[in-house]
């Protein structure tokens, strides 16, 4: 059995993510040796966020807060949450979420998912959908035909 400490982790960030998105993190899942199911540690400085507002087409996803009170957006609004708070988040537009750090102290949460090999998103603000792989992301406005450049 292989195991980690989610709040003695270590996680680092993407040299390249822009200001309010610089979000440390660790992937657990490769440490356990998980293949099914994925499980990322976050850790938030003051005034940032994980990601964009979006929602999965085919991965649920859960969030825990391990320390600090996140604000989470979903299409119900924003509220704060603390420590040992727990929120899902389900396929499709319901499941839209975007996780902040608003206070002054550091954040630390973890979300977990099932992984497949094929996966979308969207992201309503922006009006873009991603696509892994190939990792690239496209505006929704840009929507041809089903048969647009096959006949």
């Amino acid at each position: 059995m292989s195991e980690v400490n989610l709040f003695g982790i270590e996680v680092g960030k993407d040299a390249d993510d822009p200001d309010g998105y610089h979000t440390s993190y660790a992937r657990v899942g490769p440490l356990v040796g998980g293949q099914q199911l994925g499980l990322s540690v976050y850790q938030l400085p003051p005034g940032q966020s994980i990601c964009p507002y979006h929602y999965e087409n085919a991965e649920e996803e859960w969030l825990v807060v391990l320390t600090g009170r996140p604000t989470l957006r979903t299409p119900d609004g924003e509220q704060e949450l603390g420590p040992w708070d727990c929120a899902f988040f389900p396929t499709g537009e319901a499941g839209a979420h975007k996780v902040t750090n608003r206070t002054g102290e550091a954040v630390r949460v973890c979300i977990w998912s099932n992984r497949l090999p094929v996966a979308t998103s969207v992201y309503p603000d922006s009006e873009k959908v991603g696509a892994w792989p190939p990792g690239k992301l496209f505006r929704l406005a840009d929507a041809v035909d089903y048969w647009d450049g096959e006949l």
